[in-house]
């Protein structure tokens, strides 16, 4: 498989569109927004910059994974020819399933169907396609070009030799793919999302502030960033989203969104994306300051 499309320019499309070109697969990156596709080639071309810098990579290196990335609006003339497709839209399982029943319809017979999704059950979306064996979660951690970890999440009809293509095809990238199965949250956001949430939960009981919430985990639990710096860094509303298809999925209370989260999501403070949420970044992401609503 050297062809690949990546449908979605946002954070995650435009990292895996940047991790797949820099091992030399021919990517299209596609997105309805021709806006969007110049800020994510732009992104792509200062995180290349940064590694050239950092003498990780070469000029040349640099110029010839940018050169790797072609960019479409227009998703049938995007996906021709691909021998997979990775889905990294916005986690709306309305606009998924909509994704992927074109996908499924425009897509060579071959071409594997992959999506970026966080929490969304693979075995739904893989019903509404006429190939359910050659349906598949890829959930990269962001930012992509960086983080190890591929959750390669198996449908319920997902075949074994498409998990190994897919799980060959990370290791290809310099990943480390683990291999799970189809229930709500998979793993990684199954146990991080209970604990960010328990963090505001703490928060809203006025146990602790911000900071001091965060502290406990980086020093105490040696964790690299605190989980409310964390939710801010994944954004709020995704946080929320990923709780409640738990919260649906399990039926069980522990993962009901905490009400602090559910009223910043609908007051815009989504965290590093909007410029607030448990941290003020006005001043840019470096130089964060606990909001104001927060400080006692």
């Amino acid at each position: 498989m050297k062809n690949i499309t990546v449908i979605g320019a946002g954070t995650m499309g435009n990292g895996i569109a940047h991790t797949f070109a820099q091992k030399n697969f021919n990517v299209n990156l596609v997105d309805i927004s021709a806006d969007s596709l110049e800020k994510a080639i732009a992104t792509i071309g200062k995180n290349l910059d940064r590694m050239v810098k950092k003498e990780k990579i070469t000029e040349t290196e640099k110029m010839n994974t940018l050169a790797k990335i072609s960019t479409y609006t227009d998703i049938n003339s995007g996906v021709k020819g691909a021998d997979l497709v990775v889905e990294a839209a916005t986690e709306n399982i309305d606009l998924k399933l909509k994704i992927f029943k074109q996908l499924d319809e425009i897509c060579d017979a071959n071409t594997l169907l992959a999506t970026n999704t966080s929490s969304i059950s693979i075995t739904k979306i893989a019903a509404v396609t006429a190939r359910p064996t050659q349906v598949i979660g890829m959930h990269f951690m962001n930012p992509v070009p960086v983080m190890k970890l591929v959750e390669v999440i198996r449908g319920y009809a997902t075949s074994n030799e498409v998990t190994q293509r897919v799980m060959e095809m990370s290791r290809t990238l310099g990943k480390s793919p683990v291999e799970v199965n189809d229930y709500p949250g998979f793993v990684a956001n199954r146990i991080l999302m209970p604990m960010i949430n328990e963090s505001i939960e703490t928060l809203f009981q006025g146990v602790a502030g911000v900071e001091e919430i965060d502290t406990v985990m980086m020093l105490g639990m040696a964790h690299p960033m605190g989980p409310l710096h964390l939710a801010d860094f994944i954004g709020l509303d995704v946080c929320l989203s990923i709780l409640e298809v738990m919260h649906d999925g399990f039926g069980n209370p522990k993962y009901a969104p905490n009400p602090l989260l559910v009223n910043m999501v609908m007051a815009g403070k989504l965290g590093i994306k909007s410029g607030e949420g448990f941290y003020d970044y006005s001043e840019g992401p470096r130089n964060k300051k606990v909001a104001t609503q927060f400080i006692k």
